[in-house]
C-alpha cells in the first residue's frame, strides 16, 4: 500500500464513513440524549482505533471514485445500525399494542428516544429494553460487530443487490414478530378476558360489562406485565442475539 496523503485520507474516510453510518442509527449510540459532539468524538475515536488495523486492506482509489465508495460504506454502517435497532422498534410496537389492549392508549407522554408523543407503556417497554441493552453490554457487541464487518466485507466490496435489499426488508418485517413476542402474555390474557367478558355479558345482560371491562383488563394487564418482567432479560438477550445474527447475514449478502 502506498503511504501518501491521498491514501491515508481516503482510508480514514472509508473507515469513518462506515462508523458514522452506524452512529446515525445504532441503539443507544444514536440516542437524542447523547450530544452531537460526543457522537462525533466517539466516531472519531472508533475510526482512529480501527484505522491501523484495516488500513492495509483498503485499496487506494482515484479521488473521482471517493463519493461512490463513501456512500457504499455509509450504507453498510446504516444497515448495521438499522438491523441492531429492530429490537427497540419491536419493543415500541409491543408497548403500543398493550396500551390499546389494556386501556392506556389515551395516556401519552413525550418519548425521549423519538421526541414524539407516545403511550406510557410504549415508553416503558423502550426504557426497559435500553436498561437490559446496557446491562448486557450489547453496545460492545455492536462495536465488535462493525470491526468484524471489515473482515468479511472489506472496504469497497459492498455492492447492495436484490438479495441484500430483500434481507433488509425481511429484517424490517420482523419488527412485528419481535413486538408480538414481547407482548404475547399480556396480549393473550387480554384476548381471553374479552372473550370471557363477552360470554358473561350474554349470560347476564344486566351485568355492566362495558364499565367492568376496562377496569378488569387494565388490572389484569398490569399484574401480568409485572409478573413477566422477571423473564424479560432472557427474552431480550435472545432477541439481541438474533438481531446481531440478522445483521451479519444481511451484510454478507451485500458482497
Amino acid at each position: 500500500m502506498e503511504f501518501s496523503l491521498a491514501s491515508i485520507l481516503s482510508t480514514a474516510l472509508v473507515v469513518g464513513a462506515r462508523v458514522s453510518g452506524l452512529m446515525l442509527f445504532a441503539p443507544f449510540l444514536s440516542h437524542v440524549a447523547v450530544p452531537p459532539w460526543i457522537k462525533a468524538m466517539l466516531a472519531f475515536t472508533v475510526t482512529a482505533v480501527l484505522y491501523p488495523v484495516f488500513a492495509p486492506r483498503v485499496d487506494v482509489v482515484p479521488m473521482a471514485q471517493w463519493p461512490l465508495l463513501l456512500a457504499s460504506e455509509l450504507l453498510v454502517g446504516i444497515a448495521i445500525g438499522l438491523t441492531t435497532n429492530l429490537v427497540f422498534e419491536g419493543a415500541q410496537m409491543a408497548g403500543q399494542v398493550l396500551s390499546v389492549q389494556i386501556g392506556y392508549s389515551l395516556v401519552a407522554i413525550l418519548d425521549p428516544q423519538t421526541q414524539a408523543d407516545s403511550t406510557v407503556l410504549s415508553v416503558f417497554t423502550q426504557m426497559m429494553a435500553m436498561l437490559i441493552f446496557l446491562s448486557l453490554d450489547v453496545h460492545h457487541w455492536i462495536l465488535r460487530a462493525i470491526a468484524r464487518s471489515f473482515d468479511y466485507l472489506p472496504p469497497g466490496s459492498a455492492a447492495p443487490n436484490a438479495a441484500f435489499t430483500k434481507q433488509l426488508m425481511h429484517v424490517g418485517g420482523s419488527i412485528l414478530g419481535v413486538g408480538v413476542q414481547i407482548a404475547a402474555p399480556v396480549l393473550l390474557a387480554s384476548v381471553v378476558a374479552d372473550v370471557l367478558l363477552g360470554l358473561m355479558g350474554k349470560a347476564s345482560p344486566q351485568l355492566p360489562v362495558l364499565f367492568l371491562g376496562p377496569a378488569v383488563k387494565g388490572l389484569l394487564g398490569i399484574l401480568l406485565l409485572s409478573a413477566t418482567l422477571h423473564y424479560w432479560p432472557d427474552l431480550f438477550a435472545r432477541l439481541f442475539t438474533d438481531s446481531m445474527v440478522s445483521m451479519e447475514r444481511t451484510l454478507r449478502l451485500a458482497r
